[in-house]
């Protein structure tokens, strides 16, 4: 199926889940990009991709055009790619951009949830009461004023809506130039949002998964539409700059994205990475936990094309663990980090 690979074949305890590479951010003219949603489905699978998920945007995109898209999207779908109609929704200047994967009708006009003083929680309201919908939150400095105000208005019921928060954005639609988040991945993790990291195109070029390297990676038994929702909601998945990293990793025998069943004091980690190309320039180099605030709470060399370590982790605080993966060579062109996981939260 593409590029999917066995986590479970990785060898450790991952459940029965596989590895699909895709993207969830990507345009095409039914709003400001070019082409149709059946092109970019073609051609993302011509291009190896297992899915792909077309996001228009709600403020240009007519009820007709949102109606083929999922048509379109129905038609391209088959036992070898997913196509997933999506939109990229509007909350106004200043206060950002979010897709919305799941939901067959278009979201209602952004003036229902309010004004700027509580339209981002009352979208967050709206979004979390939806049945089996993700959001994520796109390109945080961008269009935003302190970060979707510092991923602020944390609740429960809106964290079930948000699940997803774009690490990595290729910026295609603005100066062909890399974008990284990571900084606002930790704090949104760090006001108790559980979200898992997605590197995206963000193409609005008919260069759709050919143009770029970066991909998501989604865990899921199998290739089907529903076990990929269910894997953005589960926030099963990591991000990676590189279009065939293979990663599998589990705290405590729990996989990316999971929450844990009790809190403790020591924790196992389990982590194999690997480059299935080989080749020097794609080798490891670097593989570091990280924890609330950022803080790198263990870490280990690597030199090849594979890695396997097992590390045990002390803390009677922390809230998470996610990893961060650097190899000899990232799309900016020299060494660096090229991959991030969701994190295994300690349940506390």
């Amino acid at each position: 199926m593409g590029n999917a690979a066995s986590a479970q074949a990785m060898g450790k305890p991952t459940a029965s889940y596989n590895l699909y590479f895709g993207d969830l951010h990507s345009h095409t003219g039914y709003s400001d990009g070019y082409g149709t949603p059946a092109q970019a489905y073609a051609a993302a699978e011509a291009a190896g991709a297992d899915f792909l998920a077309v996001t228009d945007h709600t403020k240009w995109m007519s009820p007709t055009e949102w109606t083929m898209t999922k048509q379109e999207a129905a038609n391209a779908t088959s036992n070898k790619f997913v196509a997933i109609p999506a939109t990229e929704y509007w909350l106004e200047a200043n206060l950002g951009e979010l897709n919305i994967y799941g939901d067959s009708d278009l979201p209602p006009i952004y003036t229902t949830f309010g004004n700027k003083q509580v339209r981002l929680q009352n979208f967050y309201d709206w979004l979390g009461a939806q049945t089996g919908v993700s959001g994520q939150w796109n390109h945080p400095d961008y269009m935003t004023q302190t970060a979707y105000n510092n991923f602020g208005y944390y609740s429960a019921s809106r964290d079930k809506g948000l699940n997803i928060l774009e690490i990595h954005n290729y910026g295609s639609w603005l100066w062909q130039k890399t974008w990284s988040y990571e900084s606002y991945y930790v704090a949104a993790l760090d006001n108790g949002w559980h979200v898992m990291p997605a590197a995206n195109s963000d193409t609005h070029a008919t260069n759709w998964i050919s143009g770029y390297e970066l991909r998501t990676v989604l865990l899921a038994p199998s290739l089907t539409a529903s076990d990929l929702y269910a894997a953005m909601s589960a926030c099963r998945g990591y991000a990676t700059l590189d279009q065939n990293l293979r990663v599998s990793y589990t705290v405590n025998g729990m996989v990316m994205g999971s929450i844990l069943p009790s809190t403790t004091a020591s924790y196992t980690a389990s982590i194999q990475v690997e480059d299935p190309d080989g080749v020097a320039s794609d080798a490891i180099t670097l593989v570091e936990i990280v924890s609330d605030g950022g803080k790198v709470v263990a870490s280990m060399p690597g030199g090849g094309a594979t890695f396997d370590w097992t590390v045990t982790l002390d803390s009677q605080t922390a809230h998470y663990f996610y990893l961060r993966i650097s190899t000899a060579s990232n799309v900016s062109g020299g060494p660096g980090v090229t991959a991030w996981t969701a994190p295994v939260w300690t349940g506390r």
